[in-house]
């Protein structure tokens, strides 16, 4: 078996997707969860960025990394200069890191329009730096930007920049898809000819604007790579990098040949995906590979019934491999086999259950008038609960009232009043908040809160609103309202829908409450 390193840039590559930053603090953190994962070399950035990157790396020194290496990152020295003056270089070294990364170009387009100087004194900045840096000590990768285009556009010039890397005492030559146009087929050929002549070991470094970046990665290995770039969820500049959470399942899971030092903890990767989500403020793409929320979900019916009963025959792994759980989604297109699953946890129910029926009709009804409940199984529970008659309120509503008003350049502002009846008594809740939902849930939780002291640990933490049918009469059509509340341990979610936009979030704020009440609290 051949080992395969990785190299995860997510803390450089990454930080250029747009819309991605990273605090200080958040890139120590991630930094430690990558080494903890497994990962084998982690790409800090450019010392002389800015002064939080010198901070991360004076930070990182501190820390005892157990199985990844840090990496600077820079490029070869500037023309006309020795290695030794540069400050680049100087930079790199101050860094400490035990492992450093430079560009080097290897297309003539770029030697002669970018850094503007002769294919020969490009050959002896490459050797110059990688030599310079290796007698101080480190572990040189040479990170060949535009290699594809360059080796396409003039292989002999392409292969002297590798030659002369090679003989620097460059530890791995990093063959980039710098602008991610080349295809697998292209890679595979290129590297196949590179296998003939006597070079450094070759790795991988892939952008994603055709698709495919993780499909390129996995036939560099295929045709001699033993070191593989990527990011974690694939972001970066444009469309993004070669995606780390589908190339190391892929694999340790698909390509028995090769291994990684990830083998023993794949089943953190999911993990990992969304606390990198989490640290960018970035909602997950449920639809991800392996560790998306929606790679192992099923909807069809015909699908869920084949789940039940032979769950290989639907899915191509098994999802907790990698830390993720299979998912059965409510919908308009459920059958009953998704009902009876979700039946499970109340008793034993057959297809030909009353209570199966009841639910399957129920559903369609309510997908009907607009309700989704696929991205909402909270309100789908209360549904179930009522349907077997295990359902308890926390309450029964009188009458809400709701005051919204602005007065010159004020800001605006919302009264509101409840009164409902809880415990055999009647009961008021005031608040005062800036828009309609915020003060009504205000209210409720100042009518309910003397009874149930679990609200105080409930919180709102996302709310979303769709206008159906826009097209008819956006002013007067139904809005659907999805609420996401949390007790800090857990999230659900439920769902609202009426004309009336405060209406529609009124009923998910109370399934959202009664849920909880329902299914977790301790009262």
């Amino acid at each position: 078996m051949t080992q395969i390193d990785l190299y995860d840039t997510t803390l450089r590559d990454g930080m250029q997707g747009t819309g991605i930053s990273y605090t200080l603090k958040d890139k120590i953190e991630i930094a430690l969860q990558l080494d903890n994962i497994g990962i084998d070399y982690i790409e800090g950035g450019f010392p002389l960025a800015n002064e939080k990157e010198q901070a991360f790396f004076d930070a990182m020194k501190k820390q005892n990394l157990r199985n990844a290496k840090m990496v600077a990152f820079g490029s070869t020295r500037r023309p006309g200069q020795k290695a030794s003056e540069d400050i680049h270089i100087k930079a790199l070294l101050e860094a400490e890191t035990p492992t450093v990364i430079v560009v080097g170009k290897t297309w003539l387009a770029h030697v002669d329009k970018v850094i503007q100087t002769s294919p020969e004194e490009n050959l002896e900045m490459v050797f110059d730096s990688i030599n310079t840096l290796q007698k101080e000590g480190r572990e040189v990768f040479l990170d060949l930007e535009h290699f594809f285009d360059g080796y396409m556009d003039n292989k002999e010039y392409a292969l002297k920049v590798l030659q002369t890397a090679t003989q620097a005492g460059a530890a791995n030559l990093v063959l980039c898809d710098t602008n991610g146009g080349t295809l697998p087929f292209q890679v595979e050929s290129i590297m196949e000819e590179l296998s003939t002549y006597e070079l450094a070991p070759l790795g991988g470094h892939f952008h994603n604007d055709t698709g495919c970046a993780v499909a390129n990665s996995l036939s560099a290995i295929r045709k001699g790579a033993v070191q593989l770039q990527g990011t974690i969820n694939g972001w970066g500049e444009r469309c993004g990098n070669a995606n780390l959470c589908s190339i190391i399942p892929n694999i340790t899971l698909k390509l028995p040949e090769y291994y990684t030092s990830m083998d023993q903890k794949l089943s953190q990767l999911t993990n990992l995906s969304r606390f990198v989500s989490e640290k960018a403020n970035i909602f997950p793409d449920k639809r991800q590979p392996y560790v998306g929320v929606a790679a192992f979900s099923h909807k069809a019916g015909q699908h869920v019934d084949v789940i039940n009963k032979a769950a290989r025959l639907m899915e191509h792994i098994d999802s907790s491999k990698v830390g993720n759980e299979r998912k059965i989604l409510l919908s308009e297109l459920a059958g009953k086999s998704t009902i009876v699953d979700k039946l499970s946890h109340y008793g034993d129910y057959t297809k030909d259950s009353p209570e199966v029926n009841k639910l399957i009709s129920l559903l369609k009804k309510k997908e009907k008038e607009g309700y989704e409940y696929e991205a909402a199984e909270a309100s789908f529970e209360m549904l179930i609960l009522k349907t077997l008659g295990q359902y308890n309120s926390l309450f029964d509503l009188n009458n809400y009232h709701l005051e919204s008003f602005k007065t010159g350049e004020g800001s605006s502002k919302t009264v509101g009043r409840i009164f409902l009846h809880s415990h055999g008594k009647q009961h008021m809740g005031a608040a005062t908040g800036i828009g309609p939902v915020g003060t009504l849930d205000k209210c409720l939780r100042d009518a309910l809160g003397e009874f149930y002291p679990f609200i105080k640990d409930i919180s709102l933490i996302d709310y979303k609103v769709r206008v159906l049918n826009p097209e008819k009469d956006a002013a007067q059509g139904k809005v659907r309202v999805f609420v996401t509340s949390s007790d800090k341990h857990s999230s659900w979610d439920t769902v609202g829908v009426h004309q009336n936009i405060v209406e529609a979030s009124w009923e998910a704020l109370v399934d959202s409450f009664e849920y909880y009440y329902n299914k977790r609290a301790k009262v």
